[in-house]
């Protein structure tokens, strides 16, 4: 039984990894399905929520790969790069998110339900990598 102090900065990126790439194949999936069943309009609000959700987990990958450099840093292990630029294009990230979550709506005649489970598919994905995370440690 592995435990959580042989957990790695590299196991953790392959984990948000995983979790992109099944955000992916369920938003694949589910987008057809959603243009079949309730409209384009719904499938389309399916896919912003989706990248929105994508996008977020991207973000947070990076600003834990900086961090983790930085506190390697303290530690004498290297050099880490400078915060603030990292800062800045997270929360131009998180902005421009938030544009288009906006334009979405305003234009988008679809299913609000469908955006909202777009945005959860990323909750879902990361959860569900955790916890197949979580059973290779305990089995």
């Amino acid at each position: 039984m592995s435990m959580m102090e042989g957990f790695t900065d590299e196991d953790a990126r392959r984990t948000i990894m995983k979790a992109l790439r099944l955000l992916l194949i369920v938003t694949v999936i589910a987008a057809p399905l959603v243009w079949w069943k309730i409209g384009w309009q719904s499938a389309a609000l399916l896919v912003v929520g989706a990248a929105i959700s994508g996008a977020g987990l991207w973000k947070w990958l990076n600003l834990m790969t900086v961090v983790m450099a930085k506190m390697d840093a303290m530690e004498g292990k290297g050099q880490a790069k400078p915060m603030g630029w990292v800062m800045i294009g997270f929360f131009l990230t998180l902005g421009l998110m938030l544009a288009v979550l906006y334009v979405s709506l305003k234009f988008l005649d679809g299913s609000v339900y469908a955006l909202a489970a777009g945005l959860a598919m990323g909750v879902f994905a990361l959860t569900f990598e955790g916890l197949r995370l979580a059973k290779a440690w305990t089995v």
